[in-house]
Formats: structure tokens, C-alpha cells, sequence
């Protein structure tokens, strides 16, 4: 599959889908990037008058696609459900880390002078 810049005008979607599930399973985010702006200049291709040669050739394209777009898809959910999963468990250990620090705090401050049974 070549780079944006050499040439590579009018992939076939199927290409596009199938490298970007390639992409987000190797969570190359460049070339998601650069995916995505070629679904975006296609976009603003269909948006255009085109002759019925051109629709016929890109609904053929949709239709040979559709079962890769719906791999993608669930695997972009599954990413979608796995980043999830990591925020909260990274919430939930900055939470333990901040619980421990302050009770570590507690632990170094200096005996308050009373009549020793803790009530001051």
C-alpha cells in the first residue's frame, strides 16, 4: 500500500479498511492519522458531482468492504472498551498511590504532647 504522497489517489476502500484495522491492532497512530485523512479527502470526494461510473465503481467498493468495516468496527469498540478499563485502573492506582501518600503523611508527623491516651 503506498504513502499518501506517491501516488496513491484512489485506493480501494476494502485496502484502507483492511490496513486500518492492521494500524489499530499495531496502535500506529501515525498511519491511523494518515487513514483517516484519506477517508476524509474521499469524503469531500463523494460530496462532488461525479459521473454514475464512478458511483456504481465506489458502491462496489462499499459492498465488497462492508464485512471488513464491520470487523473494524467491532475492533475499534473493543479498543474503545480496553482504553476504558485502562484509565480506570489507573484512576483507581493514582487513587491508592494518593490514599497512601497522605496516610504515609499522617504516619511522619511528630506525637502531639497530652496526657497520653490520644485526646488532645
Amino acid at each position: 500500500m503506498g504513502e499518501l504522497g506517491q501516488g496513491w489517489a484512489n485506493p480501494e476502500l476494502k485496502a484502507i479498511v483492511a490496513e486500518a484495522s492492521r494500524a489499530l491492532a499495531a496502535l500506529d497512530a501515525l498511519r491511523l492519522e494518515e487513514l483517516a485523512l484519506s477517508c476524509q479527502a474521499l469524503n469531500r470526494s463523494m460530496a462532488a458531482d461525479h459521473d454514475s461510473d464512478w458511483r456504481e465503481e465506489m458502491a462496489r467498493q462499499a459492498r465488497e468492504a462492508a464485512a471488513d468495516m464491520a470487523v473494524f468496527g467491532r475492533v475499534l469498540e473493543a479498543t474503545r472498551a480496553n482504553l476504558h478499563v485502562m484509565n480506570r485502573l489507573r484512576e483507581m492506582r493514582l487513587g491508592q498511590l494518593e490514599y497512601k501518600a497522605r496516610s504515609g503523611a499522617a504516619d511522619w508527623t511528630e506525637p502531639q504532647a497530652g496526657n497520653g491516651n490520644g485526646n488532645h
